[in-house]
């Protein structure tokens, strides 16, 4: 709780000191469009109406405008501001203190006082905003700080719970199933995430973060994610006879591909798992793929402090906590609407198909069992098809169909110009490739969604259609989506760098777009050079080079595709750098970024 002993000596400054003196003062026999010119020559949102002695008398808002007007139904021609103002004004001597003030305002349930002279002559206006302001800015001296890092240790102990509860709805399938190993291994993830959230919780303290604070807590809470998630693979240890540190390279890998939408595997022939680990894979992904963090945080953070997320994110939404549980709802809807038209179209494992439509959903490439396409045929591919690119449009798009006065021009520009794009080079690549028309269809809309799903042998592929799938890769699906890639609002912010570059550009552009574009350079540079890094090692390695780049970038993309490098055979110290380049991908970059320069988030 505040300490109450700061607020008296706040109080007791005069009101003269605080007050607004660029006010607006008009006769009460004014016409109403004089008067709106007025208010919007002076930026005012209020008019101090006088008498033809100079005394106030009343007052004009702009709600007073726009309600009286509009139910009257009056001439505003005709209307003069005596005829709506709010009166008598109250009003206050400039001599008078901020304690009596503040006490006006709540006897009279008001948020403004007039402030007059000696004379009684207005000569400025005081808000109830700038009090309480002030009030708080006292406190805020006085008070001891919290701690940077407790405050992070709180919240990412709660985030860390939450996860922990997501976790049972597995952890209960494979229960239901008598699946005894399954249901053990992923309920001792479940334990270590609860148990893991209130140690974090009696470490830390309870307080709103600032932006750097929330980046560390998304990234911490991604990795503690990813490595308990090794829990469930390390337990039931499908992998046959290992040395302990293939087996953990192996589960951190298998661990990063699904809670990253990578979807790289390590098993080629799933079938072979448990059907509800299968499930529990499938789940992970699409947890992973609707960023659960943010959906976590919603539950913490009021509207006006996940304001400072959007510099996180593309796209505006003005409601972000009303975004996140609608995208919520509908996409448990797409998951169960494709999930039931697989089965209409062949595959009779129900289970199976939720399984495939999270990883088609979250964009995430894992299949429950390697001759699935075979069973759901050209009807399910159609539906594949249709899931994937769903799962690459923004989420303020879907979030736009039901609310529709949201769907904004940048948001359609930027799907109108993700899927130009990705007709284009479905036309490209069956002109370079030539394989049958769904192979190819799949292929592209896979890799640009950075799905992964794979119906073609990558190995088979020449330099040229490799080349424009990793083009694909690198671009990505529209930005706050399940799709990883840099994403075609950056591509879109980069095309816009040409305002900059115009004459005197730079010195007249706005700040927010400076930032967004030095955010987006960053990323342009660092998606293709990162991946470099693996791609020698694995060429050092003895594999070649552009295919060991190839697979790096597929990695980085959360996209997936590859021809068997990343792999079972793999030495750990390769799987754990695919590792890191999938949690890199997932988050961006930009999180990284952001908590090394966190000057370049975005506020508005």
């Amino acid at each position: 709780m505040f300490d109450s002993k700061y607020i008296p000596e706040v109080l007791q400054y005069r009101v003269s000191q605080y007050m607004t003196r660029k006010i607006t003062i008009m006769h009460e026999l004014e016409f109403m469009p004089y008067a709106c010119a007025h208010m919007k020559k002076n930026h005012s949102d209020e008019i101090i109406v006088i008498n033809s002695a100079g005394e106030p008398v009343g007052i004009v808002t702009d709600q007073d405008i726009l309600k009286k007007i509009g139910e009257q139904h009056a001439r505003s021609s005709r209307t003069r501001l005596e005829d709506i103002m709010s009166f008598p004004v109250v009003s206050i001597s400039h001599s008078s203190s901020l304690k009596d003030a503040l006490y006006k305002m709540r006897k009279n349930r008001i948020r403004k006082l007039a402030v007059l002279s000696d004379s009684n002559k207005v000569i400025g206006i005081i808000f109830q905003n700038t009090i309480v302001g002030l009030i708080h800015g006292s406190i805020a001296r006085n008070q001891k700080p919290a701690s940077s890092l407790k405050s992070i240790l709180w919240n990412l102990g709660s985030v860390t719970q939450f996860a922990g509860l997501l976790m049972l709805i597995p952890a209960l399938v494979s229960t239901f199933m008598f699946e005894v190993q399954v249901a053990a291994g992923i309920f001792m993830m479940t334990t270590t995430l609860l148990a893991l959230g209130f140690l974090l919780n009696s470490y830390g303290e309870k307080h709103p973060l600032n932006l750097r604070g929330m980046t560390i807590l998304v990234f911490s809470s991604f990795i503690i994610l990813v490595t308990v998630g090794t829990i469930p693979y390390l337990y039931i240890s499908p992998y046959g006879e290992t040395s302990f540190v293939e087996e953990f390279s192996n589960s951190l890998f298998s661990s990063s591909a699904a809670f990253t939408t990578a979807g790289l595997s390590l098993f080629a022939t799933p079938e072979i798992l448990p059907q509800s680990f299968t499930f529990f894979r499938g789940f992970t992904q699409f947890v992973g793929g609707l960023s659960f963090i943010y959906l976590i945080m919603i539950a913490f953070y009021p509207e006006n402090k996940l304001h400072d997320m959007r510099g996180f994110i593309s796209g505006a939404t003005p409601n972000l906590r009303e975004l996140f549980v609608i995208i919520t709802i509908v996409f448990s809807i797409y998951t169960i609407i494709i999930a039931v038209m697989f089965w209409v179209f062949g595959s009779e494992n129900m289970l199976d198909n939720f399984s495939l439509a999270f990883s088609t959903l979250s964009t995430g490439g894992f299949l429950p069992h390697s001759q699935i396409f075979s069973e759901i045929g050209f009807g399910g591919e159609i539906v594949l098809i249709v899931g994937m690119i769903l799962g690459a449009l923004p989420f303020g798009f879907h979030y736009g169909l039901v609310k529709r006065k949201f769907l904004s021009v940048k948001l359609g520009r930027e799907v109108t110009v993700y899927l130009l794009m990705l007709a284009g080079a479905i036309i490209l690549f069956s002109i370079l490739y030539g394989a049958d028309s769904m192979s190819d269809i799949i292929t592209v809309v896979a890799t640009s969604t950075t799905a992964g799903f794979q119906v073609v042998d990558m190995s088979t592929l020449d330099v040229i259609p490799k080349f424009v799938l990793t083009l694909l890769m690198i671009i990505g699906g529209c930005g706050f989506s399940t799709a990883g890639g840099i994403k075609i609002f950056r591509i879109i912010t980069m095309y816009d760098l040409r305002k900059l570059l115009s004459r005197n550009g730079w010195r007249k552009g706005i700040v927010d777009d400076k930032n967004e574009l030095a955010t987006t350079l960053l990323i342009f540079a660092l998606f293709p050079i990162l991946p470099l890094v693996g791609a020698l090692y694995l060429s050092a390695e003895g594999y070649d080079f552009y295919d060991s780049y190839f697979e790096t970038i597929g990695a980085i993309t959360t996209a997936g595709l590859g021809s068997g490098i990343l792999g079972i055979d793999l030495d750990p110290i390769g799987k754990i750098i695919a590792s890191f380049l999938m949690i890199l991908g997932r988050l961006e970059i930009i999180l990284v970024i952001f908590m090394f320069v966190p000057k370049l988030i975005r506020q508005k």
